[in-house]
């Protein structure tokens, strides 16, 4: 099985200070795609620069021309689908066809109270994720939408021409409950995943394993349950939330011995974090650009 290789660049840097560079040096390393995360602000740096995720690849699909782009995540916390719809028809069009979204239900950090609200309880995020991807959906491939939800609606909304991408650009939904799996299977062309978020701080790379291969199950369960074949999706992983952490990317042999393992469980993409130093995601940009350009090769 082919495994493709990935890389998301947080929106930290100014960019005429390092922004464009990076996108620009994903291409030439000859990544598959480049994501970035679609929040207000996250985790450690809340209190630094963060730069919004539409505009930043727009930015990038003006300064490359075969890489792929896309969100890890976009969310419903502060995002609606009717506005959203026609920022990605029009991300789509300047791509030239290069974008998928990445979708998830939210949580409960900084987005989840940015625009004044409570936080929503996990009930509601499960509800509003199932009608906001069902109506941009509609929205992004039906020329006029009207639609009266509980948490979002439409009225003769008009999204024409459409996608580039027929019938619309591709949803990659991240879940792992039974209601966001439903949703990967129905309307999903990729599925994303982090692991398992309890194994984080004191769990082995072995349980890791054992937990994501439980997810993958569960996805193929739905997806039967959907009259869908499994193979049909991507099985995308974004890493930096296992136990593993950081270790993948310490030399090319690491990262080999952690894609193989997880290749085996069905994974076809792996997403690797651009280095930023003094962070989580700090690594040597040596062997992170030699781990791009040498590791799947040695996988096959």
């Amino acid at each position: 099985m082919s495994l493709r290789l990935s890389t998301v660049i947080l929106p930290v840097d100014r960019w005429h200070q390092g922004g464009r560079a990076a996108w620009q040096r994903a291409e030439e390393l000859g990544f598959h795609a480049a994501y970035t995360y679609d929040h207000l602000s996250w985790r450690s740096f809340r209190d630094g620069p963060w730069f919004g995720a539409l505009p930043t690849l727009t930015a990038a699909a003006t300064a490359t021309d075969r890489l792929r782009l896309g969100t890890l995540v976009t969310s419903p916390n502060f995002r609606h689908p009717v506005t959203l719809a026609k920022e990605l028809i029009t991300l789509d069009d300047i791509s030239g066809g290069r974008i998928t979204l990445g979708i998830g239900a939210g949580g409960s950090g900084f987005d989840a109270t940015a625009l004044g609200q409570e936080p929503w309880t996990p009930k509601e995020r499960a509800g509003r994720f199932g009608e906001f991807v069902a109506l941009l959906d509609r929205l992004l491939t039906e020329d006029a939408v009207s639609e009266q939800g509980t948490f979002y609606s439409a009225g003769e909304a008009r999204n024409i021409p459409g996608c580039v991408q027929h019938p619309r650009l591709p949803f990659a939904v991240a879940a792992t409950g039974p209601r966001g799996l439903k949703l990967a299977a129905r309307y999903g062309q990729a599925w994303v995943t982090t692991g398992d978020p309890k194994l984080y701080e004191d769990g082995t790379p072995e349980q890791s394993v054992e937990a994501l291969r439980g997810q993958v199950e569960k996805l193929g369960a739905a997806c039967e349950a959907s009259g869908r074949d499994a193979a049909e999706l991507e099985k995308v992983l974004l890493t930096g939330f296992t136990p593993d952490r950081s270790r993948p990317l310490e030399s090319v042999d690491a990262f080999v011995d952690f894609a193989g393992r997880h290749r085996e469980l069905g994974f076809t993409e792996i997403v690797i974090h651009w280095p930023i130093p003094d962070s989580d995601f700090a690594a040597d940009q040596a062997v992170f650009e030699k781990i791009a350009t040498e590791a799947v090769t040695q996988l096959g």
